[in-house]
C-alpha cells in the first residue's frame, strides 16, 4: 500500500519548521534501524526533525503494500498548543517513524498505533511522558530567527473525560471550548481578562483596553455583518487545516465532509460553513436565537418598570455565545406597546425619619457621634440595599456622612471606594478628613500618590477618567464610586470629565452623587440611571439645618454702622419694607452729602478706597459688636481682596492668646520652606494679616499659605477671610456670616448680575450647625441700593439647572478609536446632552414595529404602484410648495394686505376641502398669524345635514388645481375655524362687504361643548353670508380666479418665487398622469397613500434612532478629518502612532504631538524645552522678552508654525475656530519665567520677574510638571531614551522648593 499523500510534505514541514534536533521520544529499534538503513543507502543521518543533514545519492524503493491496520502511526505535534495529527510513517514491518514536533519543545512521546488513543489517554500506566527514558540533551544548531518567534496562541479548546457517575470507568472524551483563554488588556475590554503588571495596576496604561461601559449595547448584528463585508474573505475549505476531534485520533483532509467540533449547529450555519464566505455570514442565524440576560438593575436592584429587554449579552467569541444559547434563562418578553416610560429614577421621601431604622440597620457598618438626619437614614437604607443614588442637599447639611457610611460598608465588604472631587484643594482636605476617620486611605492627584493600595482612594475626576481609559486594575475592586460636587457638571470647560466617567465606568460600579440642590436632580437621575441601566434614588432636603436672614447695608461710618435692614427673613419671605428702608437711608445720605459738598454726586459704580475702608471697618465693627464672627466676605477680584485686606490697616480682631497660637502654627507651617523662600513678600505680609485674625484666600495666593489661611479659618482664628467664589465652590469650610462686596461679576465676557444658583451656593457658608441658629448674609450697598427686581430673582429665583457640557475632544476620539470596540457615537448617544431626544427611544422602538407591522398588512402596491408613486410624489411636491409660499406670502406686507377680513379664500384643510371662507380677524400668534375663518362645510346629520363619513382624501387634477369647489349636497353648514397660512390653498380676488364684528359677534356665543363652532341656526349676518359662498361655489365650475402670489400681489420674496414656480410646474404635470382614469384609483390612492405615509413615520423614526441624528456627528467626522489628514487614524479607523501618542496628552494633543514627531525639542536642553512648553499650559497673554536664547526663539516660531498649520486644517475639515483663535491658546508670557526657574533662581526674583500673581506662577508650574511626565510616556512609546531622559531632567529641575512643597493635608 502507497504512503498517505503528504506524508512527505508533512515531514518536510515539520523539519522546516524546527529550528534544531527535535523532541523525539525513546530510541527503540526501529529508529536504529531507520538510521542504519539510510546510512548505508549513502544518506546522511536524519534528525528527529526530519530533516536529511546530507543529500541522499539515490531515491528510495517503492515500499511494499500493505493493509491499513499494519500501518506504523506516529504523532505530529502541532506548536505547543496541545493540538496533535496522526502521520502515517514510511513502509516496514514493525518500523514506525519517530514523534515529530513543529516547535522544539514539549514532552516526549512515544509512537502510537490505530486505536491507541483511548488507551493513552484512558490509562496512567500507558501515558507517553516518561522522563526515565526522555533524552537528557539534544544538540541544537544556532538559529538567531528564533529569538523573533510570536507567543503561541492559546489553546481554545480542551477534551473532557466523561465517566460513569458510579463506577467512573471512562465513556469516552468530549471536547470543549475553555471560557477566558488568551484574555489580556490588550486585546478585549472583558473584566475577565488576567491582570496587568503590578506597575500598571493603579494608573494602567495607555496600551490596555478600557473595561466594557456598564449599560453600553453591544453592537448590532447589521453593525457586525457592515464591518464582516470589510474583512478579508477565507475559504475555510482549502485555506484552513482541518482538525479531527482528540477522542477519535483520526486524520481527514477531505474537504467534502469536514468534522463537526462543537455542539450542533443549524442547518443554515451548516450550509454557511461551505464555500467561500465572510466571516459575518454565520451571524446571519443568530437572529433566529432567543438570547437571555440578567437583570438589568446589577446587584439588588430590580429592573425599572417598562424597561425594554436588553440588547445580547456580551461574550468573547461566537462560539461562546452558541454554547450558551441553550443554557441561558428565559429571555424577558418585550414591552407591551402601551407600556409606561422608563423609570431609571425614584425620588425618595426625606421629609421625616425613617420607622424603625435601628432595626432596619441593626449592626451600621458606620456611627457617628450625632443621630442622623431623616435624609442620611434614607441614604443609610439605599447603601445597605446596594442602591445606587443622588442626594441634592443644602450647603452644609451633611451630605459627606453619606459618603462615609459608604466607605465603611465597602470596607466590611473587603472591597474598594474612589472618592472623587472637582479640585485638588478639596481632595487633600478630604483625604486628612477621611484618614483621621478611617485611617486606610490614599490621595491620588497629578504629583501626589500616597497610599495606593488603601480601599479608600480619593482624586480627583479626571484621574479617574485617565484610570477608566488607561484600563487600571483598580476599577475591579470598586464597589462605590463617589461623586462630589456633581454639580461641576454645568462647568462650561470641565464639565464634560463627570459624563465621560459616568459612561465609562463598568456595571459592577455603584455610584453615589453628591450635589447641591439643583432644579432638575431627578432629570439627572434618569440620564444616569437609563445610561448605565441602574435605576437610581433620588434624596433631596426642603429646607437648610441652620436658616438664613438677608439683609441689605449701606452703613460708611461709625455713625451710620447700624443701618442693616432685613430683606429675607429665615421663612423666605421677602421684605419690601425693609428693602424700601434701605433706599431711604442711602437717599438720605445723598442728600448730606450733595448739601454738605455741593452738586457733586457720589459715582453711581461704587466708592474710592477711603471710603471702602470706612465701610469695612463700620460692618466689621457692628458684627463684632453683635458676636456675629467670623465672617467670609467674597469679592469677585483677586486684586479688590488684597485691597480691602490692606485697607483695614491696624485692625486687631484676635486676642493675644490666639495671636501667639496663630504665630507658632505659621511658623511651624513654613519650616519646612528654604530661608529665601520664607522671606517672600507674599508669606511676609500674609503672616501679618493672620496675626490680626484677617486672610485673604484667592488663585494669586500660594498654595501653601491658601492651606495655612483654611487651616487657621477652621479653627476659628480667622475672623475675616476675603475670598473669591472658588473658596466656596471647593471648600467646605462655614462661617457665622457671609458678606457680599457686590452682587455684580465678570464672567469672561462681560458683567452680570449672580446667578441663583452661585448665590445660594456662597451664602450657603454662612451658619454652622450645632453652633448658630440662623446664619446672616448680608448685602453691601457702596453704591445704589441695587434694584428690588433684581434681587428678588437673584435671593428666590430658581436655581441653575444641570445642564450638559459634553463636548468631543480630540484625546477622547483617539481613547475610544484605539479600544476598536468602543465607538465614539455610543458615547455622544449617552451624553447627557442626548438625553431629552434619546428619552423616548423604547417608545420609538415600539412604534417601529408597530408600523412595521401595519406595512406588511398593507402589502405591497403591485402593478398599480409603478404609476401612482411619480403622481403620489408629485402631489406631496404641490402642497409642500404652496404651503411654503402661503407661509411667506402671510409675512409680507401685500399678503398682509391680501388677506385681510372680507376676504374669500379657498380652505384646504383634513376637514375642509376646497371649501370657500371668508377671512373674519387676523391676528398674530407666536412667530406667524392666525386667520379666523367662517368656512363653508356641510350641515350635522344632527340638523339635518347628509350621514356618513368623509369621503377619504382622494386628490385629482382638478382638486388640485382648485378648478373644483366644495359645494354642500344638502343645506349649507358653516363652521369657526382658526386657520394657519399653509390651510389657505389659494386667494380668490372676490371680497364680501360684511361686518366681521357683527359676524365674530354672532358665532362666538354659541360656541359650547355640546356644539361646533357656529353650528346650529345661523343669525341673519351669518345666514347672508353662508348663502354667498354658497352661491359664489355652485356658479363657479372652473373655480373662482386667484390672485398670483408674484404676479398679482408683486411678491418679490426669493423663496416665494422659488416655490411659485415649483408649484406651477408640478400643476402643469398633472394633467400626463393616467392613473387618475382607473375606475380603482380612489381605492388604489388611498391605500397608496396610506403605504406612503406609513413609511414616511417609519423613516423619520429610524433617523431620530439612528447615528445620523446625533448633535455632534458632524463636528465628529470633521475632526475624525483632521486626525486622517495628519496621519493619526487610518482609513479604517485604526489609530496609528501619532494618534497614540496624542491619546496620552491631556492638553493641546495636536500641536504637541507634531512637535514631538518633528523632533523640535531635539535640539534643547533641558531648561529650554520645559520653558518652550510653557505655552501649553500657561494662558494666551503676554509675549516673551527679547532676551531668551536663540534656540528657544526659534522653538518659539515652530511652535507658532505648527500652530498656524493645524489651525487652517481644522478650519478646512470645516471647524468653526479660526486660524488666529486657534494660535491665540498658546501664551509665551511665562516662557522667560519657567526658564529661569529652571535654572535656578530663587523663587522671590521670580515673583518680581513675573507679571502675574504668584499662586499663577506655581499653578502653571505644577501643570507644566505633568506635561513634561506626558511627554515623557511619550518619548519611550515611540523608543526616544534621548528624549525621555531629557523630559526627566527638565521635571527634576523645576520640582523644587515652594512650588512644589507638600501639601499640609498630607503630613
Amino acid at each position: 500500500m502507497r504512503p498517505p499523500v503528504g506524508w512527505r510534505e508533512r515531514e518536510r514541514h515539520a523539519g522546516a519548521c524546527s529550528p534544531g534536533w527535535s523532541w523525539s521520544g525513546s530510541v527503540g529499534p526501529g529508529g536504529d534501524r531507520d538510521r542504519d538503513r539510510d546510512r548505508d543507502r549513502g544518506g546522511g543521518v536524519t534528525g528527529g526533525s526530519g530533516r536529511s543533514l546530507a543529500p541522499p545519492s539515490r531515491s528510495p524503493p517503492a515500499p511494499p503494500r500493505r493493509g491499513p491496520l499494519e500501518l506504523p502511526l506516529a504523532l505530529l505535534e502541532l506548536g505547543c498548543a496541545g493540538r496533535f495529527e496522526l502521520l502515517a510513517g514510511p513502509p516496514g514491518a514493525g518500523e514506525a517513524p519517530p514523534p515529530r514536533a513543529t516547535l522544539p519543545r514539549g514532552c516526549p512521546l512515544r509512537p502510537l498505533g490505530v486505536g491507541a488513543g483511548a488507551a493513552v489517554l484512558g490509562s496512567p500506566s500507558g501515558c507517553p511522558h516518561q522522563h526515565e527514558r526522555a533524552r537528557r540533551r539534544w544538540q541544537r544548531a544556532p538559529e538567531p530567527q528564533a529569538l523573533f518567534a510570536l507567543e503561541p496562541t492559546p489553546v481554545p479548546g480542551g477534551l473532557r473525560a466523561e465517566r460513569g457517575p458510579r463506577s467512573g470507568a471512562l465513556r469516552g472524551f468530549a471536547e470543549e471550548l475553555l471560557p477566558d483563554v488568551g484574555l489580556s488588556a490588550k486585546t478585549t475590554l472583558s473584566l475577565r481578562r488576567a491582570p496587568g503588571p503590578p506597575g500598571q495596576s493603579l494608573r494602567g496604561s495607555a496600551t490596555n483596553c478600557p473595561f466594557w461601559p456598564g449599560g453600553l449595547d453591544e453592537p448590532s448584528l447589521e453593525q457586525i455583518r457592515a464591518q464582516g463585508e470589510e474583512e478579508e474573505e477565507i475559504d475555510f475549505d482549502s485555506d484552513l487545516l482541518v482538525t479531527p476531534l482528540a477522542s477519535n485520533m483520526a486524520s481527514t483532509t477531505n474537504p467534502q465532509s469536514p468534522p463537526a467540533v462543537g455542539p450542533p449547529v443549524s442547518p443554515p450555519l451548516a450550509a454557511a460553513g461551505r464555500g467561500p464566505l465572510s466571516l459575518s455570514s454565520p451571524l446571519g442565524t443568530l437572529d433566529a436565537f432567543e438570547l437571555g440576560g440578567g437583570e438589568a438593575g446589577g446587584l439588588g436592584d430590580p429592573a425599572p418598570r417598562g424597561a425594554a429587554p436588553r440588547p445580547l449579552r456580551r461574550a468573547d467569541s461566537l462560539e461562546e455565545l452558541l454554547l450558551e444559547v441553550g443554557g441561558a434563562g428565559a429571555p424577558r418578553p418585550p414591552a407591551a406597546p402601551g407600556a409606561p416610560e422608563e423609570e431609571w429614577a425614584v425620588l425618595l421621601d426625606a421629609s421625616s425619619p425613617v420607622e424603625d431604622f435601628q432595626r432596619q440597620v441593626p449592626d451600621p457598618a458606620f456611627k457617628w457621634p450625632f443621630v442622623p438626619d431623616p435624609f442620611q437614614q434614607r441614604a443609610v437604607l439605599c447603601l445597605e440595599r446596594g442602591h445606587s443614588l443622588l442626594v441634592a442637599a443644602h450647603t452644609s447639611a451633611g451630605k459627606t456622612a453619606v459618603a462615609e457610611y459608604a466607605v465603611a460598608l465597602a470596607r466590611r465588604h473587603m472591597t474598594r471606594t474612589i472618592y472623587t472631587s472637582p479640585i485638588k484643594a478639596l481632595s487633600n482636605q478630604k483625604f486628612r478628613d477621611f484618614k483621621a476617620t478611617f485611617g486606610d486611605v490614599g490621595l491620588l492627584t497629578g504629583d501626589v500618590q500616597l497610599r495606593p493600595e488603601a480601599s479608600c482612594l480619593i482624586m480627583t475626576t479626571e484621574i479617574l477618567r485617565s484610570m477608566l481609559y488607561n484600563g487600571s486594575d483598580v476599577i475591579r475592586d470598586l464597589e462605590w464610586v463617589i461623586f462630589d460636587e456633581v454639580h461641576y457638571t454645568n462647568d462650561a470647560e470641565r464639565g464634560v470629565v463627570w459624563e465621560e466617567v459616568l459612561i465609562m465606568l463598568p456595571e459592577h460600579d455603584k455610584l453615589i452623587l453628591l450635589s447641591a440642590t439643583i432644579p432638575n436632580a431627578l432629570e439627572f437621575a434618569q440620564w444616569v440611571g437609563r445610561t448605565k441601566r441602574r435605576r437610581l434614588r433620588v434624596i433631596s432636603t426642603r429646607q437648610r439645618p441652620v436658616p438664613l436672614e438677608h439683609f441689605l447695608y449701606t452703613g460708611n461710618s461709625p455713625r451710620t454702622r447700624h443701618q442693616l435692614f432685613l430683606l429675607l427673613d429665615a421663612r423666605g419671605n421677602f421684605s419690601t419694607q425693609g428693602y424700601y428702608a434701605a433706599v431711604e437711608a442711602k437717599k438720605e445720605r445723598t442728600s448730606k452729602h450733595a448739601q454738605t459738598f455741593g452738586a457733586k454726586q457720589p459715582t453711581m459704580g461704587g466708592t474710592g478706597p477711603g471710603q471702602d475702608r470706612g465701610v469695612w471697618l463700620a460692618l466689621l465693627g457692628l458684627l463684632r459688636e453683635r458676636e456675629q464672627l467670623p465672617v467670609v466676605a467674597f469679592t469677585f477680584s483677586r486684586s479688590r481682596c488684597d485691597e480691602h485686606a490692606d485697607a483695614l490697616g491696624s485692625l486687631d480682631l484676635v486676642s493675644g492668646a490666639e495671636r501667639g497660637r496663630i504665630r507658632l502654627f505659621f511658623q511651624r507651617c513654613v519650616a519646612r520652606l528654604r530661608g529665601s523662600d520664607r522671606r517672600l513678600p507674599q508669606v511676609v505680609h500674609m503672616a501679618e494679616l493672620l496675626q490680626r485674625g484677617i486672610g485673604v484666600h484667592h488663585g494669586g495666593v500660594l498654595p501653601l499659605l491658601k492651606e495655612v489661611v483654611e487651616m487657621l479659618f477652621s479653627q476659628g482664628l480667622v475672623k475675616v477671610l476675603f475670598a473669591t467664589e472658588t473658596f466656596a465652590m471647593g471648600v467646605n469650610m462655614p462661617a457665622r456670616t457671609v458678606v457680599f462686596d457686590s452682587i455684580r461679576k465678570h464672567d469672561g465676557n462681560n458683567f452680570r448680575d449672580l446667578l441663583p444658583g452661585e448665590y445660594v451656593q456662597m451664602s450657603g457658608r454662612a451658619g454652622r450647625r450645632g453652633l448658630d441658629s440662623t446664619g446672616t448674609v448680608i448685602i453691601l450697598c457702596k453704591g445704589p441700593v441695587p434694584e428690588m427686581a433684581d434681587l428678588h430673582r437673584m435671593m428666590l429665583g430658581r436655581p441653575t439647572r444641570l445642564q450638559s457640557q459634553f463636548r468631543l475632544t480630540y484625546s477622547m476620539i483617539l481613547n475610544l478609536l484605539r479600544a476598536q470596540a468602543l465607538r465614539v457615537e455610543d458615547m455622544m448617544r449617552r451624553s447627557f446632552s442626548e438625553f431629552p431626544l434619546r428619552r423616548d427611544a423604547p417608545a420609538q422602538e415600539r412604534r417601529v414595529a408597530e408600523l412595521r407591522r401595519a406595512l406588511a398588512a398593507l402589502g405591497e402596491p403591485g402593478g398599480a404602484g409603478a404609476e401612482l408613486r411619480p403622481y403620489h410624489r408629485a402631489v406631496g411636491g404641490l402642497r409642500r410648495a404652496r404651503a411654503r409660499l402661503q407661509r411667506r406670502l402671510a409675512q409680507s406686507a401685500a399678503g398682509r394686505r391680501a388677506l385681510a377680513p372680507g376676504r374669500v379664500v379657498v380652505v384646504c384643510t383634513p376637514a375642509h376641502r376646497n371649501a370657500l371662507g371668508l377671512i373674519l380677524q387676523v391676528s398674530p400668534e407666536g412667530s406667524g398669524r392666525v386667520f379666523t375663518t367662517l368656512v363653508l362645510s356641510e350641515k350635522p346629520p344632527e340638523e339635518g345635514g347628509p350621514a356618513g363619513a368623509p369621503p377619504p382624501d382622494v386628490p385629482y387634477p382638478e382638486d388640485l388645481l382648485l378648478t373644483r369647489l366644495f359645494v354642500p349636497e344638502g343645506p349649507c353648514g358653516h363652521a369657526l375655524e382658526k386657520l394657519q397660512p399653509e390651510d389657505i390653498g389659494g386667494i380668490t380676488a372676490k371680497t364680501l362687504r360684511v361686518n366681521p364684528e357683527k359676524l365674530l359677534q354672532e358665532l362666538r356665543p354659541r360656541q359650547g361643548p355640546r356644539h361646533r363652532w357656529g353650528a346650529g341656526a345661523p343669525g341673519t349676518e351669518v345666514g347672508a353670508a353662508v348663502q354667498e359662498l354658497a352661491r359664489l361655489a355652485g356658479g363657479a365650475p372652473g373655480g373662482l380666479p386667484l390672485l398670483d402670489p408674484v404676479g398679482a400681489l408683486q411678491l418679490r420674496d426669493p423663496e416665494a418665487v422659488e416655490a411659485a414656480a415649483e408649484a406651477r410646474a408640478l400643476a402643469a404635470s398633472l394633467g400626463s398622469f393616467r392613473c387618475v382614469h382607473s375606475p380603482r384609483f380612489p381605492q388604489q390612492y388611498a391605500q397608496f397613500a396610506a403605504r406612503e405615509e406609513l413609511l414616511e413615520q417609519l423613516e423619520h423614526l429610524q433617523f431620530l434612532l439612528s447615528d445620523q441624528s446625533l448633535l455632534l456627528l458632524p463636528e465628529y467626522h470633521q475632526r475624525v478629518a483632521v486626525l486622517r489628514a495628519l496621519g493619526y487614524v487610518a482609513e479604517g479607523g485604526t489609530v496609528a502612532l501619532g494618534g497614540r501618542l496624542a491619546s496620552l496628552l491631556s492638553a493641546h494633543e495636536l500641536v504637541l504631538t507634531e512637535l514631538l514627531l518633528g523632533n523640535v525639542l531635539a535640539p534643547l536642553r533641558p531648561e529650554e524645552s520645559v520653558a518652550l512648553l510653557s505655552c501649553m499650559v500657561c494662558p494666551g497673554r503676554g509675549e516673551p522678552p527679547p532676551r531668551l536664547p536663540p534656540p528657544l526663539q526659534q522653538g518659539m516660531e515652530q511652535v507658532r508654525a505648527v500652530a498656524q498649520r493645524v489651525g487652517r486644517l481644522q478650519q478646512e475639515c470645516g471647524l468653526s475656530q479660526s486660524v488666529e483663535e486657534f494660535v491665540e491658546q498658546f501664551g509665551f508670557g511665562l516662557v522667560e519665567v519657567v526658564y529661569e526657574w529652571a535654572r535656578g533662581m530663587p523663587f522671590a526674583d521670580i515673583a518680581r520677574l513675573a507679571a502675574v500673581q504668584e499662586g499663577a506662577v506655581v499653578r502653571c508650574i505644577q501643570r507644566l510638571e505633568e506635561t513634561c511626565r506626558e511627554v515623557r510616556q511619550a518619548a519611550r512609546m515611540v523608543g526616544e531614551p534621548a528624549l525621555a531622559a531629557k523630559m526627566e531632567a527638565a521635571s527634576n529641575m523645576i520640582k523644587r522648593d515652594i512650588v512644589f512643597a507638600a501639601s499640609l493635608y498630607t503630613q
